[in-house]
């Protein structure tokens, strides 16, 4: 156990205030899901991670939702009739692939799902590849517990930010990784655009409804205290880059909020990850939570990066939460911001309600009291799905409040226990 985790576990564990049961920590939700905690990794493909999970045939379409049964086993062969490769920590430390949206779109060629290991100028063999099963077991073990989302899918082709934009804003802002947010840590980024935007967010919805909401960022209190003193944080040692920029350090674009002129760097909604302990400890946990680990803890490839090292972020996060007086009304979801130029074998759905290509799978995965136990959903999921989900408990069952894909794209029910969380919250 890290020493963090044992901090953690302290903290929560030491005079935390006794909640009330069935009280509302802010205006009440629709359903007893009174808190929502999103755990956001990095660049991993729904068969990456799960390829070796499911035991379906591949292309059966399985309609049960029970077990691994239920969703469909990765193919033996890539369709160039090239074997998959193991995706442990060695191999996800070295190698990062393109993950831009022209070798996305070029690799996924029209939904054949075929030019990621030849046939294209972005094909690498090493594209096609299934996790460890010892190094990806705690992610089967949630999936075990709780419930599997096996179409859901990263918003847009293309790298991480712009996928991350869903997350607040529920539609296409911009392409790739772009622009960086003119906030903290854009000095030590090594993208040079920055671009802000103004809203509305899903922030600015749930703060005209009283709701309370913040993003907790790892590494976010380091970078602020170092641009003080004209620099770049120090690597933390555990980061195997050691450098003063990601993956080791804060990086802004991380943040989708961070990219709005009303809510950058707005203490009362951004805040250091060392203080999801005090406010689990102290009663003060938001209603709406998202949290983000540095990018060496995110499982991003590249740069010496582990799984490992993911896996054990998002259990401690977890863990800490379990260990709280908030286990008991919190619905966990941990899923991928995009797949990072992975192969999948499951075609994209048609162009969004903006216009904006589909990429791959990804895995979601609830966790907690709320989630089906031991179940894969088939329902056709994406980011702006977890918006849908916040407008349908907080904002008065009324969704498409940001007038994106929050008005057309599928709730999250379809992982919900209804007889748990007291409502049928839509599919």
């Amino acid at each position: 156990m890290t020493r963090l985790v044992v901090l953690l576990l302290l903290a929560v564990g030491c005079g935390s205030p006794s909640r009330a049961p069935g009280s509302c920590d802010g205006p009440c939700p629709a359903s007893k899901i009174d808190h929502l905690v999103v755990v956001v990794q990095e660049n991993h493909t729904f068969d990456n991670y799960f390829g070796r999970y499911c035991t379906a045939a591949t292309g059966s379409a399985p309609t049960c939702t029970t077990g691994p049964a239920c969703c469909e086993a990765g193919p033996d062969q890539e369709p160039s009739g090239a074997g998959p490769m193991v995706l442990d920590d060695a191999l996800n430390g070295s190698y990062d692939p393109d993950h831009t949206q022209a070798c996305e779109v070029a690799e996924a060629n029209g939904g054949a799902m075929d030019r990621y290991v030849a046939g294209s100028t972005c094909a690498d063999p090493r594209h096609f590849a299934y996790a460890d099963p010892t190094v990806i077991a705690p992610y089967h073990q949630l999936a075990a517990a709780g419930a599997l989302a096996d179409r859901y899918f990263q918003p847009i082709a293309g790298q991480s930010s712009s996928n991350d934009m869903y997350l607040a804003r529920a539609q296409f802002v911009f392409v790739d990784n772009a622009f960086e947010p003119p906030a903290n840590g854009h000095e030590c980024s090594i993208t040079s655009a920055t671009m802000s935007y103004t809203g509305p967010t899903i922030g600015d919805l749930l703060d005209t409804a009283g709701v309370s909401w913040a993003f907790y960022a790892e590494g976010y209190q380091a970078m602020h205290d170092a641009r003080a003193q004209g620099a770049c944080p120090k690597a933390p040692a555990g980061c195997p880059a050691q450098l003063g920029i990601y993956p080791c350090v804060f990086d802004p674009s991380d943040i989708p909020i961070e990219y709005y002129t009303n809510l950058a760097d707005d203490p009362r909604v951004m805040r250091d990850y060392t203080q999801l302990a005090t406010d689990l400890a102290n009663d003060t946990l938001p209603q709406v939570v998202f949290v983000r680990g540095l990018g060496y803890r995110s499982e991003h490839p590249g740069l010496g990066d582990a799984i490992s090292d993911g896996t054990q972020f998002v259990t401690e996060v977890l863990a800490a939460i379990d260990a709280s007086d908030y286990a008991p009304d919190t619905l966990a979801l941990v899923t991928w911001d995009e797949g990072g130029g992975y192969f999948d074998h499951v075609a994209p759905p048609a162009p969004g309600a903006d216009g904006q290509p589909y990429g791959t799978r990804v895995p979601m995965l609830a966790v907690g009291p709320f989630a089906r136990v031991n179940t894969v959903s088939h329902v056709t999921m994406e980011h702006s799905s977890i918006v849908e989900l916040v407008e349908w408990n907080w904002l008065g069952m009324q969704t498409g409040q940001l007038g994106g894909r929050d008005a057309h794209v599928a709730n999250l029910g379809s992982l919900l226990d209804p007889a748990a969380t007291g409502a049928t919250i839509p599919e």
